[in-house]
């Protein structure tokens, strides 16, 4: 029972991780640019921690921001919409407060599907619609094709260097385990080894001098 829980509970652990790197880390998408706006956006306890702090950017209100998204469109037809957000010095450590240059970038680069123009869109973040959660374009550029190869290298020096630290870790507990835990186990085991050693002895003796009484009765 007790394998089955801690298994549970490092599963659930490792989703938890898995997500947090999914979303923080930047994404890339070749897309076609087909719209650019402002649009009144409300912001609730629901999906307030997928957007940035009221003071960053323009705010109406607590509830209600003045966003920028941008519109785009896939090879393959399907629709994507990006918020375009600064993220200031807070979480993710994008450090992002170009969002007006980047909307007019947009707004650049805009294109037609008889006409397309594509475009490589970094972003993180996940759509949600639902909640009215948008992934926040961090910068973008010209693509050579809707086919181009983009490598993530970001992810995978971030991941890269969270499995070594994680190795590294592991491998330093179990020297410490090794080194400093263990002796003091076995130490305190010999102590309680001889401890039950002469408790037995003694109980011995009272035994047999109980025994030597009966006797003489």
């Amino acid at each position: 029972m007790w394998t089955k829980v801690k298994w549970a509970f490092r599963i659930i652990a490792a989703l938890f991780v898995l997500g947090f790197l999914h979303y923080t880390l930047p994404q890339h998408d070749i897309v076609r640019i087909t719209n650019t706006y402002n649009r009144l956006t409300s912001v609730g306890p629901e999906n307030s921690w997928a957007y940035s702090v009221p003071d960053i950017g323009t705010a109406e209100s607590t509830t209600t921001r003045d966003i920028r998204f941008i519109d785009a469109s896939y090879a393959d037809g399907g629709v994507i919409v990006y918020r375009n957000e600064d993220t200031g010095w807070i979480w993710p450590p994008y450090f992002k407060y170009d969002s007006s240059n980047l909307q007019a970038e947009a707004g650049n680069l805009k294109s037609t599907a008889e006409a397309p123009k594509w475009v490589v869109v970094t972003h993180y973040g996940w759509r949600f619609p639902f909640l009215s959660i948008y992934p926040n374009a961090v910068s973008m550029r010209e693509a050579t094709g809707p086919d181009e190869r983009i490598i993530p290298w970001v992810p995978v020096v971030v991941i890269a260097f969270l499995i070594f630290l994680v190795v590294m870790i592991r491998r330093m507990w179990a020297q410490f385990w090794e080194r400093s835990v263990e002796p003091v186990a076995a130490e305190m085991g010999e102590t309680w080894d001889g401890v039950e050693a002469k408790a037995s002895g003694v109980i011995g003796r009272i035994r047999a001098w109980l025994a030597s009484w009966r006797a003489k009765k």
